[in-house]
């Protein structure tokens, strides 16, 4: 797999979320400090994150980001969704690093090889390296991670596109495979439903959620055909709770809910956001 020697340059910095490193501090400190996380045992194998712009799902995100502050992984797997329309099934980056603006951030290409060498053997195909994408649900979970961390870590970045029971199993158990042997963290990168009213949202988000926290990564899959749930990064979402199981998580736990139109006041047409840990 080549890798190209450039940073990732942010897209999204200064429109879904502060481009001032100083702005961008401090809005995260203030919806981490509007979080009251309840009591959560186990030790955290794993988060599930919201990626919309800040100002709508910062204050939910903040919920999972707080319950891993002070943690101190050496590698941090962010598996996302890819919305767009890549030719690929899963991917990743082709540069050294992502740069946001708090930091740049190490890719770790060792790490990343051998995921895809696994995959190549699970599922005949590996991950896909492409350059200066405009994916932003990887990347908005960056800042945060940066923030709260107890130091600095490598990044396991892999995109989405293929959401069948086969491949992202074969994902999460390759994921977790590999960094069993690593100091890591897993990040599922997804928000729920779309463009419902806030009644019809709180529905289906409560459905889809039932099924996280009942830790059925098969159920998460299953809920948009069943027309019970929506997750946008469902694939993504799965992986991570099959890689946590393979990593000794037993248990799931929902942290938190809320919608768009918690924010904007308007509920005719909200998008849903959770966050949630796996927990072992």
């Amino acid at each position: 797999m080549q890798v190209q020697e450039s940073v990732r340059p942010s897209p999204i910095a200064g429109q879904w979320y502060p481009g001032r490193p100083e702005v961008l501090r401090h809005d995260i400190k203030k919806y981490l400090q509007q979080v009251r996380l309840p009591p959560i045992k186990g030790e955290i194998v794993g988060v599930m994150a919201p990626h919309a712009g800040y100002l709508y799902s910062g204050p939910v995100a903040a919920y999972a980001f707080a319950a891993v502050q002070g943690m101190t992984p050496d590698i941090v797997a962010v598996i996302s969704p890819m919305h767009y329309p890549y030719p690929y099934p899963l991917l990743t980056s082709l540069h050294r690093a992502y740069a946001t603006p708090l930091g740049q951030i190490p890719v770790a290409q060792d790490i990343v090889a051998r995921l895809d060498k696994s995959l190549q053997g699970k599922l005949g195909y590996g991950l896909t390296a492409v350059g200066h994408d405009p994916e932003h649900s990887l990347e908005i979970e960056l800042p945060f991670l940066q923030y709260v961390l107890g130091k600095p870590f490598r990044l396991l970045p892999v995109m989405v596109r293929e959401d069948s029971v086969h491949a992202t199993r074969a994902l999460g158990t390759a994921l977790g495979e590999i960094l069993r042997e690593e100091n890591a963290l897993l990040v599922a990168s997804t928000d729920l439903s779309h463009f419902y009213t806030q009644e019809r949202a709180n529905a289906l988000d409560g459905e889809m959620l039932r099924r996280v926290a009942a830790f059925d990564p098969e159920g998460v899959l299953r809920a948009e055909e069943e027309g019970k749930g929506y997750a946008c990064g469902r694939g993504a979402l799965a992986s991570v709770m099959w890689a946590a199981k393979v990593l000794g998580a037993n248990r799931a736990q929902v942290l938190h809910h809320a919608t768009s139109g918690d924010i904007t006041g308007d509920f005719s047409r909200v998008v849903g956001y959770g966050a949630a840990v796996f927990l072992k």
